[in-house]
């Protein structure tokens, strides 16, 4: 039953990685670093709290204070940037904490119990890593429709310039130009 209650653990992680993240909101220097030393303080924090804790119970708490961490400081990096890479990264670093969570959790089977627990904690990695890269897949969809529909756009309001002519000509372009982006 226990590598159930792991795998069910594993699952709730994955479905995390189904979660909107956050749109940018980029942070000062001071507001970085003072993110940053939070997450190292609660790294510290969670750590020490598997102080009291043997054997494999130990190497699970440390497994998911490292996953903590990670996260949270992908999910930083994201949020002061902003970019689709950053935010593939959050996905994939929860996919493999998940994985490695329920890998460690494994460790308190034996035989075959035991491997159907591993092969269940790969399959929800590899299940989460699809999904992560149908999400950077849909997302740069979206970047290159809305790049075709801005081009589109452009064109329309270039076209409509083509019947004036002199100062007005050269102000419409340069508007249409400056209002696409072009």
């Amino acid at each position: 039953m226990k590598h159930h209650q792991a795998l069910r653990m594993s699952l709730l992680v994955a479905a995390t990685l189904w979660l909107p993240l956050q749109a940018a909101d980029l942070l000062s220097s001071a507001e970085l670093k003072r993110s940053k030393a939070e997450i190292d303080a609660t790294y510290a924090k969670d750590k020490a709290a598997c102080g009291a804790l043997r054997s494999n119970a130990l190497d699970v708490c440390r497994e998911e204070a490292k996953g903590r961490e990670r996260i949270a400081q992908a999910e930083l990096d994201h949020r002061n940037s902003g970019s689709a890479a950053d935010a593939f990264k959050v996905r994939t670093i929860k996919a493999e904490m998940a994985y490695a969570l329920a890998r460690e959790k494994c460790d308190d089977w034996n035989g075959n119990a035991k491997d159907v627990c591993v092969k269940e904690a790969k399959a929800v990695e590899v299940k989460a890593m699809a999904d992560a890269k149908l999400g950077q897949t849909i997302s740069e969809a979206k970047r290159d429709a809305s790049d075709d529909k801005r081009k589109a756009d452009y064109k329309v309001a270039a076209e409509k310039c083509e019947s004036m002519s002199g100062d007005p000509k050269s102000a419409c372009v340069a508007n249409a130009k400056s209002l696409y982006g072009q």
